[in-house]
């Protein structure tokens, strides 16, 4: 193969990947593809039994640079749109960001040919162990962005019933090992009948049993598991980005109809988006969020409404939550926060000056905060892309007396305009549903604003770009799933031992076996 057909066969297998997360067409996972583009890239990666593990990390770095462009070229949006940076210094910068994600993955391929480990099962556990270790990685260091994760492609499909036991990266290394197993035997000398058999039967148990699982689960649990419901009206206000922070157009209108929906709505709950009132309390008309918390003191209804907050000389980005007692104000700060967008990380305070967006360094909050409690349902807040860090939410299911009954996200990605980004971030709840066996709500001010029920379905949801309100019935669930329970006492490091663990087992067996 040459060097050109190699390059774009990788290129067209990256963006194969960024395309699984979710369909540029229509916003939809796509579980095959993601399996046939990771096994591409290793038959690719064996193609050339000769080349050097150099060779192979620089195929591992085309792929992933592909695959992440692919799946976050959104970025460009906020910072050339809405930022005002030059198009071409925008377009650099999602470029540099994937360039640099994808050194992860060009070790772990680097690595992968470096032992290239004889046998299709042991050469599959390696380069699925490898693979889940990058992503841990980029969903760790500098804070972590692991947006576009494989995991995400399979909120539906056959491994989808393995989120409740092994969580995104669970399933992203089964996947990994999976796709590993066709693309290994058929290398030269690998193929034998019996053993393409046992291998099928493989893959078909791993497929099939824990759909057949769930389903006798989903059966028994789903009347056992409820906590009740409550109604809900979730506010999208579709405030345009461009004109969200500028008085005397975005703000006065926010706090118009917001301000209309809090003092009208007739929901149990009344939930707005992310900094729905987009000025800190001090700066809002007087009397305003008196207002809303006296009209939700003595009412039997609750609100959870989204506003920066300001403590002496720093800043959150925070829900408040009103209900019965007004003078036990509820409230939840984010704690996860935005690189550059709510913390700006050393030496590139130059970047962010040619940026036209209101920018700073914002206070972030503690980790496993306390719920939200109402009508009997314990309600879990997580802002904008918090919900991307599921052993962050799991932290709140250390006990299963308290843990969150609903999971509730409110964000604001207008900054990306009508593009993926509200396609993938929707899948990315759904995920975290299947993950705790809880629904997910969420309340965007320009999408999608929806209804996930626990098994990861959107039953209900708002035309994106729109204004208006969802008023649905939301059913609570108690109990832990076995990754709840593993993720909150903890974290990832069960699976980042795990995966080490085969690294080190099969590079050693290798080495070992190689010596005369």
């Amino acid at each position: 193969m040459t060097v050109l057909g190699r390059s774009l066969g990788l290129v067209v297998a990256g963006l194969a990947q960024a395309a699984s997360i979710a369909a540029p067409w229509n916003g939809a996972p796509l579980w095959w593809l993601q399996m046939l583009s990771l096994a591409g890239l290793v038959w690719l990666l064996g193609a050339e039994p000769t080349s050097s593990w150099k060779k192979a990390g620089l195929s591992g770095w085309i792929f992933a640079t592909s695959w992440l462009c692919g799946t976050f070229w959104w970025l460009f949006i906020s910072m050339h749109t809405y930022g005002g940076l030059p198009a071409v210094l925008a377009g650099a910068a999602v470029f540099a960001l994937a360039a640099a994600l994808a050194i992860y993955y060009a070790i772990a391929c680097a690595w992968f040919k470096a032992v290239a480990p004889r046998g299709r099962w042991a050469g599959s556990v390696l380069f699925a162990a490898l693979w889940t270790l990058a992503e841990l990685v980029r969903g760790s260091w500098f804070t972590g962005f692991p947006w576009g994760a494989g995991g995400y492609a399979h909120v539906e499909g056959p491994l989808a019933a393995y989120a409740p036991w092994l969580g995104v990266y669970g399933i992203g290394a089964l996947t990994a090992f999976i796709a590993a197993l066709p693309a290994l035997s058929m290398r030269q000398g690998e193929r034998r009948a019996s053993s393409d058999g046992f291998t099928l039967a493989f893959v078909v148990a791993v497929l099939g049993i824990p759909m057949a699982l769930a389903a006798v689960a989903s059966k028994k649990d789903d009347v056992a598991g409820s906590s009740g419901t409550i109604e809900m009206a979730l506010l999208q206000g579709n405030i345009p980005q461009d004109v969200k922070f500028v008085p005397g157009e975005g703000i006065p209108t926010a706090l118009r109809w917001y301000g209309n929906q809090l003092m009208e709505s007739n929901a149990a709950l009344v939930i707005t988006p992310e900094t729905a009132l987009p000025l800190l309390p001090s700066q809002l008309p007087p009397g305003y969020l008196d207002a809303i918390a006296k009209r939700y003191a003595n009412s039997g209804q609750a609100a959870i409404v989204g506003l920066p907050m300001q403590d002496g000389a720093g800043y959150s980005n925070s829900v408040l939550g009103f209900g019965a007692d007004a003078t036990v104000q509820y409230r939840y700060d984010k704690h996860h926060l935005v690189p550059f967008g709510e913390f700006i990380p050393g030496m590139f305070k130059w970047f962010t000056d040619m940026m036209n967006i209101p920018l700073g360094d914002f206070r972030r909050g503690s980790l496993a905060q306390p719920s939200f409690h109402w009508q009997g349902q314990r309600i879990a807040p997580n802002i904008c892309y918090e919900d991307l860090f599921g052993d962050e939410i799991g932290a709140n299911f250390r006990r299963e007396a308290v843990a969150p009954t609903i999971l509730l996200n409110v964000s604001n990605i207008a900054w990306f305009g009508d593009s993926i980004a509200i396609d993938q971030h929707l899948l990315i709840s759904r995920m975290r549903a299947l993950e705790f066996d809880r629904p997910m709500v969420r309340s965007t001010n320009t999408g999608a604003t929806a209804i996930i029920d626990h098994h990861g379905r959107v039953t209900q949801s708002l035309t994106r770009l729109t204004r208006g309100v969802l008023t649905a019935t939301v059913e609570g669930r108690n109990g832990l799933t076995l990754y709840a329970m593993w993720v909150s006492r903890f974290g990832l490091w069960p699976l980042w031992g795990a995966m080490a663990i085969a690294v080190a087992v099969v590079s050693l067996s290798r080495r070992s076996t190689a010596r005369p």
